[in-house]
């Protein structure tokens, strides 16, 4: 009988300390691949644009943690990207650009399923021509706001959606200054390291 006991308390205490040794998704590192389809909105432009986005990311473990008594999770990560977009209608061919934002995420008691919002910018490189309407110079700065949902396939996998919006013009150093007001989808994985 002793040694059931002893057997039975070896093992909970084993399953105990995996449980807890387990990392929830904001304590890691994740490393996202996203890409989706942008329309042009608004008028800052005559032209139609549609871009083809490619964003890889990085987010890094918290570095704000609000939790509530049903057992979901606030939390604020660090966020940066790089981006690929190809000008599938307008008079330029790609853009090339980094970003960067918190992530603001709000999980579910059973780590599964996320909410995120993240709001920032950065700069980047475009290949401007001279069509009216077009972008005037090369280098722009970029500005964007996305949200959507993640869902947790296992501890190291996710996918996610959902909707993005991104400006991208050059500050004022030309006039006119045409920006592009595009907004979209994006679809993605998330691989926790």
């Amino acid at each position: 009988m002793r040694t059931l006991i002893l057997g039975i308390f070896a093992v909970s205490t084993a399953v105990g300390l995996g449980s807890d040794a387990v990392e929830a998704p904001w304590e890691r590192h994740a490393l996202d691949i996203e890409t989706g389809v942008l329309w042009q909105i608004g008028d800052n432009t005559p032209l139609d644009y549609t871009l083809v986005q490619t964003q890889i990311s990085w987010r890094s473990p918290f570095v704000l943690k609000k939790d509530f008594g049903d057992g979901s999770v606030l939390v604020v990560r660090h966020h940066a990207s790089l981006i690929g977009a190809w000008v599938a209608e307008g008079p330029e061919n790609h853009y090339f650009g980094i970003s960067g934002s918190p992530s603001v995420e709000w999980w579910s008691a059973n780590r599964i399923w996320s909410a995120y919002f993240s709001i920032g910018g950065g700069f980047g490189v475009i290949d401007s021509t001279d069509v009216l309407g077009g972008q005037g110079q090369d280098f722009t700065l970029n500005w964007f706001a996305k949200t959507g949902l993640r869902h947790q396939l296992d501890g190291d996998t996710a996918l996610f959606g959902g909707l993005f919006f991104q400006h991208m013009s050059n500050g004022g150093a030309t006039t006119p200054n045409p920006g592009i007001d595009a907004l979209g989808f994006t679809l993605g994985a998330s691989f926790s390291f």
